[in-house]
């Protein structure tokens, strides 16, 4: 085996696996010992501990002369690792931030190997098939009695959101309309207003939820308003960021018939409940949207990044089409080569498609289906012993896909704004300890008034209920006892 590859050694052609092999060895033995040295979700001490302990090795970002492959390596790689927040560690469980699959990881490597783009078929032959094929599937899975759906490969749930809006404003400009009316729930995610403000469109009207799921009815009120003559896209969401809530589907479906709105689904959270027998009713009257987002990248164990866009009907990424002479000239496609650049908003892309692709093929719909059912069945665990617990209570509205809301009993007993501010302290104190890693949500109480929860989003199939009920207890524990919070994150308050 190699042992003196140089630092300008190439990935690829014949000899790159080998000059990759040893580089591997080096990155991997610095990710060990890094998470070893860090020893749990997260580093301690906050901020400026962290880019203190990553700047005493690594002082200059552009040195004059370099220091070799491998101390580069072992140096950054190593404290990078030191200092992750590790979504394998079951007390990471902040945001919808998952634990990629080993199979995933080594299959992006490869991706960064041999480096296709994904603009040009010339660029990436094979790479073309495996991208066409598992869109296919994907597109097929969310419209299953469609007759031409398809799907984009995407960064993820922003991009795919502004696809879909970008499509829905084209249509409605080619029906002869001056712009689109997106129509969202309070509970969308931010990207669904940054999209409309990218692509110029009118503010979102915002509908108001009940439980944070949209409410049919406001929905039905807001549409009365519009005439026909107006193109109207509503936005409904299959998992929130805080809580995991799924619109009611089948009762906006049939609101946004009735007024001729059209119908986009954020499903990144909830989508990959379509690979579970068991949960895949959840979303009832997904196939009946225009367009529906998912993300690999979440609830799919995928490494960054891996998004998705599935359309009903495949004419209507037409609007995407674009010609350049020296990436997919005319002659070109009538000869033959695929005319990859209308796939995507973005020119050059990595082949994010191939980590999916082998995910698939390794575990199948089914060993797919039985991670998300893991993870489902491991939130209502975790549900069931806050619910249990003396110090702890759940929010009312339960587990959403694999979020769980809850706080602090003691966070009750303190007056409004004073009990917010315990639940904000007690979570960063776990992450200045880097004990854990919790998120935090707004949401509705019993009672109707807004309140500051802590968030377990549970996307580790490994985690068991004695991981669970530790961090319960060290959320408990650290609410009893007295502290001030080492750093301050934004204005929690």
């Amino acid at each position: 085996m190699r042992r003196h590859t140089p630092a300008a050694a190439l990935a690829g052609g014949v000899e790159g696996p080998d000059q990759l092999r040893y580089f591997t060895e080096v990155v991997l033995d610095a990710a060990a010992d890094g998470a070893c040295e860090r020893g749990g979700p997260l580093p301690q001490g906050g901020p400026e501990a962290v880019a203190a302990r990553v700047r005493e090795v690594w002082p200059n970002a552009l040195p004059e002369h370099g220091t070799g492959a491998v101390e580069a390596l072992r140096t950054l790689v190593g404290a990078v690792a030191r200092g992750a927040a590790d979504p394998a560690d079951p007390h990471c469980v902040a945001h919808l931030h998952c634990p990629p699959l080993a199979v995933a990881a080594a299959a992006d490597l490869a991706a960064a190997a041999l480096n296709p783009s994904m603009d040009s078929w010339d660029q990436a032959p094979a790479a073309t098939v495996v991208e066409q094929d598992v869109t296919a599937a994907l597109a097929g899975l969310v419209y299953p009695r469609a007759a031409r759906p398809d799907a984009l490969v995407t960064s993820g749930g922003t991009e795919s959101n502004l696809v879909a809006l970008l499509l829905a404003r084209e249509r409605a400009r080619a029906a002869g309309a001056a712009s689109l009316q997106v129509v969202c729930g309070a509970n969308a995610h931010h990207s669904v207003h940054r999209a409309a403000w990218t692509l110029g469109l009118p503010a979102p009207v915002t509908v108001g939820c009940a439980g944070g799921r949209m409410d049919p009815a406001a929905l039905e009120r807001t549409l009365a308003g519009y005439g026909r003559a107006t193109p109207v896209l509503v936005v409904a969401t299959a998992g929130t960021t805080d809580q995991g809530a799924i619109d009611p589907l089948p009762e906006l479906v049939d609101v946004a018939a009735r007024h001729g709105a059209e119908l986009h689904v954020d499903a990144a959270y909830g989508g990959m409940l379509l690979f579970s027998e068991a949960h895949a009713r959840r979303l009832s009257g997904l196939d009946a949207a225009v367009s529906v987002t998912l993300d690999l990248h979440k609830l799919g164990w995928q490494p960054v990044a891996a998004g998705v866009l599935a359309v009903a009907d495949a004419d209507v990424l037409e609007r995407l089409a674009l010609t350049t002479d020296y990436l997919n000239a005319d002659d070109d496609t009538e000869a033959g080569l695929p005319d990859l650049l209308g796939r995507s908003i973005r020119t050059t892309r990595r082949p994010d498609v191939l980590k999916i692709a082998v995910t698939l093929r390794a575990l199948g719909r089914t060993g797919v289906g039985e991670l998300v059912d893991r993870c489902v069945d491991g939130a209502e665990e975790f549900a069931q012993q806050v619910d249990q617990h003396p110090r702890l209570r759940l929010h009312p509205g339960g587990v959403g896909i694999s979020t769980v809301l809850f706080r602090p009993v003691a966070a009750d007993e303190l007056a409004g704004r004073e009990g917010d501010a315990c639940v904000a302290d007690v979570r960063r104190k776990l992450l200045a300890d880097g004990r854990a890693v919790l998120g935090r949500a707004r949401a509705q109480d019993e009672d109707g008034d807004d309140r500051l929860w802590l968030k377990a989003t549970l996307l580790n199939p490994q985690t068991t209920p004695a991981d669970l009920a530790a961090l319960l207890k060290l959320v408990a524990d650290t609410a009893a006892a007295p502290h001030t919070t080492q750093y301050s994150v934004g204005d929690d308050r």
